[in-house]
């Protein structure tokens, strides 16, 4: 049974996907908290110069040497952009824009003198391939295993066993530094350890889904878990959880439409987020434009309350407090003196007397607490 699954083509596909997705997630999530995600964006491509350097210096494409000396070249990225923003001469965005191009760069033009006719080119440093993960396997108590399963999945266990370990102090380091610091956590050696580790799954995953489509899954899905709740251990569950159902479907629709399926399975990424963005409850675009609205409302039956108030008990009341008088007068659209009136009605501040508005005992106490009395 056991080695039937691993014999499927599909399933790895999908599992490499998911083992990339929710390690990378794991660690974004906490880089995201702390405003660092876009150094994510600079170890992703620096580590291409790691990986072609390390070849040039052993001749080995893969493996623990391979891993160790790109992800050496992540940490050696963090601490030069680190040092110069230090200086205070370029802010941190600047100091991202300078460290990374330049070892992307150097990178990139290593691989086309040195690496033409062998599996590193640009396409492979841009795109990755996991269609084709299942070519390369280890044998494992008898079953053939893709190597990027194997290593993904060993990726995966020391993330979060790392994040299981440190938990407390990773929760406190990404919410109150100074804090963390003062007890004694040293949130710059786990924001370093996270770094590193960081480096480490974008090197394991550099043949699934390259360098460049890792960023998406170390950001995107921790960033849509942040407009879904504020509790970090349902960010985290979150965010791996979208990973996951962005790697699923992502396959599906790749194999559809005859794309990329790493490039599907990023970009579906991107779609959890559009939705969350619109679509989350108290704080997406939908919910805000909704709560904006109750707010005008509101505003306005402040106002409303104020003219009946200001009118009550005055000959004028007849003609004053009614309908037609909110849209001659107070020069409200009809649509808006209706939606005012029934908002303040809901709110128990007014009622109806034939086409009389009368002010409520509340409606009244908060009419006089806007004139003072």
């Amino acid at each position: 049974m056991i080695a039937e699954v691993f014999a499927s083509i599909p399933a790895m596909i999908v599992l490499t996907g998911v083992l990339t997705g929710s390690s990378a997630a794991i660690l974004g999530t906490f880089l995201v908290l702390r405003g660092n995600a876009m150094l994510t964006d600079a170890i992703s491509h620096s580590i291409v110069f790691g990986i072609i350097t390390v070849w040039l210096l052993t001749g080995q494409s893969s493996g623990p040497v391979q891993v160790l000396g790109a992800a050496l070249t992540g940490v050696l990225t963090v601490v030069l952009t680190e040092a110069l923003a230090r200086s205070r001469l370029v802010k941190m965005d600047a100091a991202i824009g300078l460290v990374f191009p330049a070892l992307f760069a150097a990178g990139v033009i290593l691989i086309s003198i040195h690496a033409r006719n062998v599996h590193i080119d640009v396409d492979t440093v841009l795109l990755g391939e996991i269609g084709f993960v299942w070519l390369t396997t280890w044998q494992l108590a008898g079953v053939a295993v893709p190597v990027a399963v194997v290593t993904l999945g060993v990726v995966l266990v020391v993330n979060l066993g790392f994040v299981m370990l440190f938990w407390k102090e990773l929760k406190l380091a990404s919410f109150d530094p100074g804090l963390a610091a003062a007890l004694g956590f040293l949130p710059g050696v786990l924001h370093y350890a996270v770094l590193t580790l960081t480096s480490v799954t974008a090197v394991a995953a550099f043949d699934a889904v390259g360098a460049i489509l890792f960023i998406a899954f170390v950001i995107v899905p921790p960033a849509t878990a942040y407009l879904l709740t504020r509790r970090l251990w349902l960010m985290l569950v979150l965010a791996v959880a979208l990973s996951i159902a962005a790697c699923g479907l992502g396959y599906v629709l790749a194999l559809r439409w005859n794309v990329s399926i790493g490039g599907m399975m990023a970009s579906m990424t991107g779609v959890w987020f559009a939705l969350a963005l619109f679509f989350a409850p108290g704080r997406g675009v939908v919910a805000q434009a909704m709560q904006r609205r109750v707010m005008r409302l509101d505003h306005d039956c402040r106002a409303l309350v104020a003219h009946l108030f200001t009118h009550a008990g005055t000959p004028a009341m007849a003609e004053e407090n009614t309908l037609r008088a909110l849209v001659s007068h107070l020069r409200w659209s009809e649509p808006r003196a209706r939606a005012v009136v029934l908002r303040a009605h809901d709110r128990g501040l007014i009622a109806r007397d034939g086409g009389l508005l009368v002010l409520q005992p509340k409606g009244r106490a908060e009419a006089e607490a806007i004139f003072g009395r």
